[in-house]
């Protein structure tokens, strides 16, 4: 039995690695923590339910971090911490832990997979070096599995794939494969496959050392030659990979030695798999059933063999906040210190929490390092390692490490670094909410906790925001979607001890000009003493969606003097914040043509004050309401898809797609505006008797129908 020996030496090994690495770490011994080599900074992501928190229980059960499974059904997964993660089975917030598999340090980030806490990827996606994406061996490739990967393509992030759920009914092992493939435009290549499916999948065949790894009752797996029966498919997709592997090889005679399956060193193979998995030039992908633990190790074994260490990666760029010119920082010790604020929490017992990736350098507690987006200077006080949320105080910590720094030093996106040496890395931006709500306190002392609390929040979550109506006077909260305000509601009462009201969930909408608008502008005003003058001609032009504000500055021959044109964009930025309808304004052009002013009248507040006189003139007669509109897809038997299809219509829904999976059950796919999907659920349940189920991602914004500007036009003036 290979685990009963070998892994279980490893496993020896690897704890008392982590013994000596920590006792490294209260002596603050650098040369014993700082081996780069060893570390693999790795995120598990993957769309909702595909498995990623049940993965990363039983990793941390493997590498013997935990003895006991945490399920996520029964509410006890360790990474799951908060009450609310436990109470709904989904993960909310991402955690951190370490491990050690095989001599390796693998510091992992487990991460949610609903839409609504998109910002937990994309900031733990900004700091790993690795992440293992989850696929639904039954669902394959869904919504947000493509943006999550959206997300490791922009901020290039090299990954694995891990085909789980092969023992649930309708799994299907190459159709998710080709799903990757054909949806994801990745290069796939099938490092192990499956030996049985659904109820009789009972391991996998690695295509490396064409053995076969069979798992028994237990959690130990025997090492066996390939059953008779799949012999042919496994040399299939040997020769596969052997091709792709022989793409990479320069030496012809080698090369010739690869394709003919000519006793390839495995070695050799892994060497030329991981080079090409780290410049993800292709995606290595494996397959099992981590509730089951089946196909565990061999992914825990494919961390270290194929996810890069912080020596095989470039060194990450910069800007020198003094000169602006480009520098950069080799990921090692010797380079000064700089790393990235990627999250901040605020935990009941030692206050707030920065999660700090180091890129290079070193840090110990008690430095004095400095912020370079905010331009001040920052003391180390404690510093902790984590392990979702339990923590373990450290003395020292360098180039590799994920660590938590108290204090609030800093908020998610700051750069810290030497403070002779400083740096601004690039930060970290939020999607825009599409949905807020108000929240409204019922007596003065819940006021008080009540803005206290929200302050606390944003901090947490750079997606939330909370802001107060000008003329209702009540505080309105936003957010991705139902359930992150939900979450935030729920956090207010229970955690912050706020009683307050809370209003129906309504739409964020934005507006932006239907044409092209030509204004001119004068500004006079007389009341003893200097007066205010200012006249401008400006043109808004409408932009494409997601191209933000633009100005251009077409002043010839002194018409207005330079230095009042920072009064004009000013002035139409904070303009830009509520249009016609009472929504900012995005995705607009405004080109300023001429203008006129006066020697002693004229100022950059005069021009500020005309400029937001102009857009609200332009506004008024060119202004267009965009609506969010979400890409929705629901998984449903094929006896109801036409109920589902009809009730997504009078939802004012547009097909885009119709995906049939074994089983006779249907993927429909239709966009819908926001505004018509809420409590959609109880909906789609009722018509199919709570068989269907259905995810729902931000598309775009689009013109709102004539009606729907009328009704909410109506609305803004009738407040």
């Amino acid at each position: 039995m290979n685990k009963s020996l070998d892994s279980v030496k490893s496993n020896s090994v690897d704890q008392a690695a982590a013994s000596d690495i920590s006792s490294a770490k209260s002596r603050g011994d650098a040369d014993v923590y700082g081996e780069l080599a060893i570390y693999r900074n790795i995120g598990i992501v993957a769309h909702i339910d595909a498995g990623k928190t049940t993965t990363t229980e039983r990793i941390l059960f493997e590498t013997g971090k935990s003895h006991k499974i945490g399920e996520v059904h029964e509410g006890a997964a360790t990474m799951d911490y908060m009450v609310q993660e436990r109470e709904r089975g989904i993960t909310i917030v991402s955690a951190a832990t370490t491990c050690f598999w095989k001599n390796h340090r693998i510091n992992l980030i487990d991460t949610p997979g609903h839409v609504d806490f998109t910002i937990e990827v994309e900031r733990s996606l900004r700091v790993l070096d690795g992440a293992v994406v989850v696929f639904d061996a039954v669902s394959g490739v869904e919504p947000q599995t493509e943006t999550v990967w959206r997300q490791a393509d922009k901020h290039r992030v090299p990954r694995i794939c891990f085909i789980n759920k092969m023992d649930r009914a309708g799994a299907d092992f190459y159709k998710c494969f080709d799903m990757i493939k054909s949806r994801l435009g990745a290069n796939p290549v099938a490092m192990n496959i499956p030996i049985g499916s659904e109820g009789d999948f009972v391991g996998v065949i690695d295509i490396v050392s064409m053995k076969a790894f069979v798992w028994g009752d237990s959690n130990v797996y025997e090492v066996k030659e390939i059953p008779q029966a799949y012999l042919e498919l496994a040399q299939k997709f040997r020769n596969a990979l052997l091709e792709t592997v022989a793409c990479y090889v320069t030496n012809d005679e080698l090369f010739a030695k690869i394709l003919a399956d000519d006793n390839v060193d495995p070695k050799l193979i892994k060497s030329i798999v991981r080079q090409a998995a780290i410049s993800s030039e292709i995606i290595p992908v494996f397959c099992g059933a981590a509730f089951k633990n089946k196909g565990v190790a061999p992914l825990l074994d494919a961390v270290v063999d194929y996810l890069p260490s912080p020596l095989d990666l470039p060194p990450v760029e910069g800007v020198d906040p003094e000169t602006n010119e480009t520098i950069s920082r080799k990921h090692n010790l010797s380079d000064p210190l700089c790393g990235l604020a990627f999250k901040i929490t605020c935990d009941p017992y030692v206050g707030s929490l920065i999660y700090f990736r180091l890129y290079s350098g070193k840090l110990s507690a008690g430095d004095f390092i400095y912020n370079s987006t905010q331009n001040k200077k920052v003391r180390v006080g404690r510093m902790l390692l984590l392990h979702a949320n339990t923590r373990e105080d450290i003395k020292f910590a360098s180039a590799g490490d994920v660590i938590a720094l108290c204090g609030d030093g800093a908020i998610t996106g700051d750069t810290l670094c030497d403070l002779e040496n400083k740096i601004v890395l690039e930060t970290i931006n939020a999607p825009d909410p599409v949905i807020s709500l108000f929240v409204e306190p019922k007596t003065k002392t819940d006021s008080e906790k009540l803005s206290k609390a929200l302050e606390s929040l944003m901090r947490e979550d750079p997606s939330f925001k909370a802001t107060s109506d000008p003329e209702t006077k009540q505080t309105l909260i936003h957010g991705m979607g139902e359930l992150q305000l939900d979450i935030i509601v729920d956090r207010l009462k229970r955690e912050f001890k706020v009683d307050a009201n809370v209003g129906n969930p309504r739409v964020s909408y934005r507006e932006t000009f239907g044409q092209q608008v030509s204004v001119v502008q004068e500004h006079k005003k007389q009341s003893g003493g200097a007066g205010q003058y200012a006249k401008i001609d400006i043109i808004f032009e409408p932009l494409e969606a997601g191209s933000g504000f633009k100005f251009e500055n077409k002043i010839r021959g002194g018409a207005i003097p330079e230095e009042y044109i920072p009064g004009v964009e000013r002035g139409l930025i904070d303009a830009s914040n509520s249009g016609e309808y009472g929504y900012p304004v995005v995705d607009f052009k405004a080109i300023l043509v001429d203008g006129a002013f006066h020697d002693v009248d004229s100022s950059v507040y005069a021009f500020e004050t005309v400029a937001k006189q102009a857009f609200r003139k332009a506004m008024s007669s060119g202004s267009k309401l965009l609506e969010p509109i979400m890409s929705v897809e629901v998984v449903c038997p094929e006896d109801y898809v036409g109920s589902v299809e009809g009730d997504l219509a009078s939802r004012r829904g547009l097909f885009k797609d119709k995906d049939y999976l074994p089983g006779g059950t249907v993927i429909v796919k239709q966009e819908v505006p926001l505004a018509n999907m809420f409590g959609y659920i109880n909906e789609l349940r009722s018509k199919t008797q709570g068989r269907a189920t259905f995810s729902m991602t931000f598309e775009k914004y689009a013109h709102a129908r004539s009606k729907e500007e009328e009704l909410k036009k109506e609305k803004h003036r009738s407040k």
